[in-house]
């Protein structure tokens, strides 16, 4: 009877150990470390967020929670094992963003990491990098004749507080929201205020001109001049350009006459003229 006792109670024990074991190995997985990277995100960075996790059980699924400007988004994390990894889409200079992961493993415990806060930021403006890329005159109306701009820089500039002088006055300035994307282009359509952003002042293909790119603070960072100011600009006559003028190449040759490519990149060569001072 004492054998028969003392095995129930040995297998009872052996029983209630497993027990033990089992419940020890559920638990919650531990988020050792998120990262980002790069850590100083600029407008034209994608954000990828990597979370490292340990524990004994496996991630059954792993999760990215970031806020902007109180609304919420969700993104499911890439990866297996260890790492997991999820990537925020560009935002605009100056944007806040705070982010969590959220980790839940096979039994069924979610972890959840410390909230961090990040802002996007750009460099300094570099204004030397926006130059005049094509200009046209020679529209039947007001409305076709346009300025374009090209930044061969690597960052967006902001155009709030550019300005441009038509035969040293002013024609036009920049206002808050117009940006000339990195290595990209910003049209200014129409003469005569024939548009709502246009030029102020007419723009003849057939008359002497100067045309001044100006920043915020005053400095010509570049210019186009056909002819010279003689009594004023305007008044010598010049042969009529039914093209454009351009740079060519794109955004660092001197001003050709070429077919325009408004808004797109344009020919590597054209035609010289003479009569623009380069």
């Amino acid at each position: 009877m004492k054998k028969i006792l003392y095995a129930f109670m040995l297998v009872s024990t052996l029983a209630l150990t497993g027990c033990v074991k089992d419940n020890v190995y559920e638990g919650p997985s531990t988020i050792d470390k998120v990262s980002i990277a790069p850590e100083a995100p600029t407008s034209i960075d994608e954000i990828v967020v990597t979370a490292t996790v340990s524990g004994l059980q496996n991630v059954s699924s792993a999760t990215l929670r970031y806020t902007i400007n109180g609304a919420a988004n969700t993104i499911d994390m890439q990866g297996n094992g260890k790492t997991y990894t999820a990537t925020i889409p560009a935002k605009p200079d100056g944007t806040k963003i705070t982010y969590a992961v959220s980790v839940t493993n096979e039994a069924g415990f979610t972890t959840v990491s410390d909230e961090k806060e990040i802002t996007v930021g750009d460099p300094p403006v570099d204004f030397s990098k926006l130059v005049l890329n094509e200009l046209f005159g020679a529209a039947d109306t007001d409305e076709g004749k346009y300025i374009e701009l090209y930044n061969k820089g690597d960052y967006p500039i902001k155009l709030k507080g550019v300005t441009i002088n038509k035969d040293e006055g002013l024609a036009w300035t920049g206002i808050d929201g117009e940006v000339v994307p990195a290595h990209g282009y910003f049209s200014i359509v129409g003469a005569k205020n024939s548009t709502p952003r246009g030029i102020s002042s007419g723009f003849s293909a057939k008359k002497s001109v100067l045309i001044e790119l100006i920043d915020p603070n005053g400095n010509v960072i570049d210019k186009f001049q056909r002819g010279e100011k003689g009594d004023a600009w305007g008044n010598q006559s010049l042969t009529n350009n039914k093209k454009t003028w351009s740079r060519c190449p794109n955004g660092t040759g001197k001003f050709m006459i070429a077919d325009g490519t408004l808004g797109q990149k344009n020919p590597d060569t054209g035609e010289a003229d003479d009569t623009v001072v380069q």
